[in-house]
């Protein structure tokens, strides 16, 4: 995707020259998108849906995934999405426009973003089913939302727990993942509001990594998995 601009603390932004660390292809940023089944072993609970075909045709293969980890698409009755950004969203629809879920039941969308989400004329069909979420609400018995405003106006995590384990799905918080846990202060211009963007990112990176929680993000090297560690005064990712 475009590598759009990098900002430091005060907004200042790197320039032409970027971090030597970012590795880009073709002057584009090379990122996964990644969405995440919560199965608890009845029905499947999906959070965020990739871009179909809305946009780079490499975004689009959800379908694929999940056939490849043996998930029917009948057993996905809730769809929660962490923010309405069209790499998250568009998923609920297949490129040839039949519905990528067709026992969808739920479809979970956060508070502040109900608005923008009922703007993306291609999913009117889902407009009705959309219901609010905020920071503290629980989703069945293993998942509470976790504010993590800043990237977008209701940004948002999921905490899964089970088995004695915690698992946070947490979005966008990291986009470029070779810098921003080593350098967690910088945003970008895809930030809605980067100071905002910035302290949920410290935040939960902090919480990650004392709470001894898996993380799971959008934007991660698939699989997308891992922990977080302090490392001096920053942070590191470990993959799974």
């Amino acid at each position: 995707m475009p590598i759009g601009r990098l900002r430091q603390r005060g907004n200042k932004p790197f320039g032409d020259e970027l971090p030597e660390q970012v590795p880009l292809v073709g002057g584009q940023l090379r990122l996964s998108v990644n969405a995440f089944a919560i199965d608890d072993g009845n029905e499947i609970i999906l959070i965020d849906t990739g871009a179909s075909n809305a946009w780079h045709p490499t975004m689009g293969r959800l379908p694929e995934a999940l056939d490849e980890a043996g998930i029917d698409v009948g057993r996905v009755r809730a769809v929660c999405l962490t923010h309405t950004h069209l790499d998250h969203i568009h998923g609920l629809v297949l490129a040839d426009s039949r519905d990528a879920f067709p026992r969808l039941a739920r479809l979970l969308v956060p508070r502040e973003e109900l608005g923008l989400f009922r703007a993306e004329a291609r999913l009117e069909r889902f407009h009705g089913m959309a219901e609010p979420f905020e920071a503290g609400d629980r989703i069945g018995t293993h998942v509470d939302i976790v504010d993590a405003h800043g990237h977008e106006v209701g940004h948002s995590c999921f905490r899964v727990s089970s088995g004695g384990e915690r698992i946070l799905i947490w979005g966008d918080t990291v986009h470029v993942p070779s810098l921003q846990f080593d350098r967690p202060e910088v945003t970008w211009e895809f930030d809605a509001d980067q100071d905002q963007a910035r302290e949920s990112r410290l935040r939960l990176l902090a919480l990650a990594a004392d709470d001894h929680y898996f993380v799971a993000g959008a934007h991660l090297d698939s699989p997308g998995i891992g922990r977080v560690v302090r490392s001096d005064a920053s942070f590191r990712f470990e993959p799974l």
